[in-house]
Order: structure tokens, then C-alpha cells, then sequence
């Protein structure tokens, strides 16, 4: 459904982007990852047609994006990007109207989409009075109002609290359920699981792209939990196999550069201190993933 070949894109003398290439196949739920400033944004405004690369080329449906039937791509972008003096009706008509769609047929499909997105009972109400995840919603709701095939979602999750994301990632289930296929970036790793397949991106380059186990898999002896009466954040700052340490304050988590080695250094480290402890090796998360993947316990 999506094809990019080396995609490189430069601003002044940021290069945002450095020869990207990833696939999306039909009814994926694909997820680019990275954290702020990674490139995510100029990809998914590339592959949405807003922005031109330096080089390279995007492919998605076996055709250029500028030659696309445009209600076969819905696109949302980061930013909450409709009419906030508008109803929440007003802006569904405003939408469908952009694609020359009947009157009957928007209102039609508004209803459905509407009662997936649970907001059938909020359609009198100004947009800029919906909280950040209706707001969310509402832009849903606009970019399904084609049904199209393709949805590319740009960190459509972002700033919103946690319910409305677990919400949001429903509604994206349910549509994918129904054939739809799904490209959508974030900054939150624990969404990466909830993908069919992910892509980790940093510094405008792609990392590593496969199944969130796929991806797992070679790390599974990396990471380690600790518990120990000691509630000092910075208790392994010292110790050069930990690569990265998380507190949270019962317990630790540590990323270890050898799982076997870094489990000896620990328990000979804790034993001089005098401290009782428990030391088991727990599957890695995507934030551990994402850790190793960037050396940023360096």
C-alpha cells in the first residue's frame, strides 16, 4: 500500500530526512516511531503529498501520490487542523464537501463514523469547545468521511490524556478489523505494541523496522529488574554495563550491555553495599528497545 524508496529531505541545514525506505502492506497497523524531532512528521507529510522530497520516491497504491484519487488516502495531520467555530456537524459537512460528496451520502456516512468514534452525541457542539481527544476524534471522523482504503495518521495521540488514547487505539482496531489499512507515527513506545509492524526512526533515519517480537527477540537477555530496600535514582550511575537505569520507586530497570556478565556486576555491585536484593531478567519493552537501538545510555 505505501513503498518509499531513499527518501532524503533537507531543511537549510537540518537534513530532516537521510535515504528512508520502508513498506506498508495492506491491512497493516505500521507504526513509525522516534521521539520528537526523529523525522516522523516530514515522512508522513511526504507520503501524504504535502511536502516534496529532495530525493527519492514514495509509491502508495502503486501510484505517485499526486495521482491518487484523493478520497482513497485519509490523512491527519499533527495538529488539530479544522474549524473551531464550527459544530462538530458543521465541520463533517465542511470535509465531505471538499470531495464533492452528496449531502445524503456525508450524512450517512457521519452517522456511522460517528457512533465508532462516540461522538453521536456531541454534534451541535463547537469544535473548539471539545476536549483534546474529541478534538482528535472530530479530525478522525473527517478523514474517514471518504472511507478510504489508506489512512496515514500523523502522532494523532499526542498530548492527549491516556483514556482517550486507549479510545483512540480502539477505533483504529475496529477499522483495521474492517480491511482498513493503517499508517500512523508517535512518540509514546508503548503504542509501538500495538502494531503489526514498526519502524524505529532517530535523527532522520530509519533504525530498524519489523514485528514488535521480531524486534524483541535478539534483546530478550538485556534487561534486568532489581528490587532492593535502596530508593536512590541513581543508584547504578556508576556501573558501566548498565546502560540505561529507570526507577520506579519499588523497583528498577535496568538495560545491561551483557545479560549474563551485567547480572554478575550487579549482584557483586549490591552485595558490597550491603544491600538485599532481587535480580530477574524481564522481556524488554519498545523503551528499552528504543535505548539499546540508540546507545542513549552512553
Amino acid at each position: 500500500m505505501i513503498k518509499v524508496e531513499n527518501i532524503s529531505k533537507t531543511f537549510t541545514s537540518l537534513k530532516a530526512l537521510d535515504q528512508v525506505s520502508l513498506q506498508v502492506g495492506q491491512q497493516d497497523i505500521f507504526g513509525l516511531i522516534g521521539p520528537d524531532g526523529a523525522g516522523k512528521t516530514t515522512l508522513m507529510r511526504i507520503i501524504g503529498g504535502l511536502l516534496d522530497p529532495d530525493q527519492g520516491e514514495v509509491i502508495l497504491m502503486n501510484q505517485a501520490p499526486e495521482k491518487i484519487d484523493r478520497q482513497n488516502l485519509g490523512y491527519m495531520p499533527q495538529r488539530f487542523s479544522l474549524y473551531t467555530d464550527l459544530t462538530v456537524q458543521e465541520n463533517i459537512e465542511f470535509f465531505g464537501s471538499l470531495y464533492s460528496l452528496p449531502k445524503q451520502v456525508i450524512s450517512r456516512r457521519a452517522e456511522q463514523v460517528l457512533e465508532i468514534t462516540g461522538l453521536s452525541d456531541f454534534t451541535n457542539r463547537l469544535a473548539g469547545s471539545l476536549s483534546g481527544g474529541m478534538k482528535q476524534k472530530l479530525a478522525l471522523i473527517c478523514a474517514l468521511i471518504t472511507r478510504p482504503p489508506l489512512l496515514v495518521l500523523d502522532e494523532p495521540t499526542y498530548g492527549v490524556d491516556p483514556q482517550s488514547r486507549q479510545d483512540f487505539w480502539r477505533i483504529l482496531y475496529q477499522l483495521n478489523h474492517q480491511g482498513m489499512t493503517i499508517m500512523v507515527s508517535t512518540p509514546y513506545m508503548d503504542e509501538a505494541e500495538l502494531c503489526t509492524r514498526v519502524a524505529f526512526i532517530n535523527q532522520g533515519r530509519i533504525l530498524a523496522c519489523d514485528t514488535p517480537h521480531n524486534l524483541k527477540a535478539p534483546f530478550s537477555q538485556r534487561v534486568l529488574e532489581v528490587r532492593t530496600p535502596c530508593q536512590d535514582p541513581r543508584l547504578f550511575d556508576d556501573l558501566e554495563e548498565v546502560e540505561d537505569a529507570s526507577f520506579f520507586g519499588y523497583k528498577y530497570r535496568l538495560v545491561v550491555a551483557d545479560g549474563p556478565r551485567g547480572q554478575q556486576v550487579i549482584q557483586s555491585y549490591l552485595t558490597a553495599q550491603g544491600l538485599d536484593f532481587i535480580i530477574e531478567s524481564v522481556p524488554p519493552a519498545m523503551e528499552d528497545l528504543f535505548v539499546i537501538m540508540t546507545g542513549k545510555g552512553d
